[in-house]
């Protein structure tokens, strides 16, 4: 299997997709692609999610925010089953078109190879600020390097997705010289053989190099018209906002979707992290937060909303917040407003 076995023509609807997630994660999109190849590798999704405390269901809701941490714990699972020889070779290779559809889409529609990397090398971030590209054009031969936040498994497949995609949609004979790894990939032999160059391991970079003839070479998805609406696209995606590469965003995110009715102990946030309840405080602390206080911020915040909603009693937005007696639910909206929460539902309605 190629990570291209299902050819999709783009168009403006192909890739209307929603804001991504935070920054500092990787993308609904792009998490979701590596979980549907975990699939189609044979892999039991349900049981490797069920530890960071995720359904099977879950990842079937776009609506549903799922934590950075998620992915690297995910594969680290998956790879101490042995199932495959280097997993995130395989996964790269079991990845359809369109797994990052924005991204995917915007390189595809380049005029050339060379165009593609720059547009990778600029809007990586619609995928995750944890990942960095730099393309070396003054050097013989053209290296690409990659830097995805120290993480083994999520380098290998971030190489190995990039020379597969390039070498499938470049018109023409398309090779790289060699591809380099600060670390040692499972099967180095397997992975020349897939990459089709030799590896070098225990490097000083992560990446791949290439001649300036193939940086020429034409994409066979090229559209100029397709491109420009892209690009607009990502550029608004990418528009300076709000700093969302701490831990205490993503809680807030975390606490948000499950503050109606789910489990906002910080046990639960903490799994779905991928960490520990002490070293969760410990990042919070760092950041000069709690998560007492994240907490507070967000039950304060659902209980204005549903307050607002007449169809609710104040005892059962009390318990939808996770208060187990009412009256802890008054005490906390008297701090919160310093009025209770009828009078503040009369004033407001």
């Amino acid at each position: 299997m190629t990570p291209h076995d299902n050819p999709v023509t783009a168009d403006a609807t192909t890739v209307g997709i929603r804001r991504p997630v935070p920054d500092n994660a990787q993308s609904d999109s792009n998490l979701r692609g590596i979980f549907g190849a975990l699939e189609r590798l044979g892999y039991d999704l349900e049981a490797l999610v069920a530890p960071s405390g995720l359904r099977r269901s879950d990842l079937a809701d776009p609506d549903k925010y799922i934590a950075k941490g998620i992915c690297s714990a995910v594969l680290a699972r998956a790879r101490e089953e042995r199932r495959v020889k280097n997993l995130p070779l395989r996964i790269a290779m079991a990845m359809p078109m369109g797994s990052n559809p924005l991204l995917d889409y915007l390189i595809a529609s380049a005029d050339s190879v060379r165009e593609g990397l720059l547009r990778l090398e600029r809007y990586h971030g619609l995928v995750t600020s944890g990942l960095r590209v730099s393309l070396r054009e003054q050097e013989d031969p053209v290296r690409v390097i990659f830097d995805v936040d120290g993480d083994p498994l999520r380098m290998d497949l971030t190489v190995a997705l990039s020379v597969l995609r390039f070498r499938h949609d470049a018109e023409g004979d398309f090779r790289i010289s060699h591809a380099s790894f600060s670390h040692e990939p499972e099967d180095v032999a397997d992975m020349e053989e897939m990459l089709r160059c030799p590896v070098q391991t225990r490097a000083s970079w992560n990446g791949w190099a290439v001649d300036a003839d193939s940086l020429q070479l034409p994409l066979r998805r090229r559209d100029p018209l397709l491109a420009r609406w892209l690009e607009r696209r990502a550029a608004d995606l990418l528009a300076p906002r709000p700093a969302t590469d701490t831990v205490a965003f993503e809680v807030r995110r975390l606490l948000a979707t499950s503050v109606a009715g789910g489990d906002t102990r910080i046990d639960a946030v903490a799994r779905q992290l991928a960490m520990t309840p002490r070293t969760l405080q410990r990042r919070l602390a760092d950041e000069g937060t709690s998560f007492d206080v994240l907490r507070d911020e967000t039950r304060k915040k659902a209980a204005e909303t549903f307050l607002g909603d007449l169809s609710l009693s104040i005892t059962e937005v009390a318990y939808l917040l996770g208060y187990a007696e009412p009256t802890a639910f008054h005490r906390a909206f008297k701090r919160w407003h310093g009025t209770t929460a009828q009078a503040w539902r009369d004033q407001v309605r």
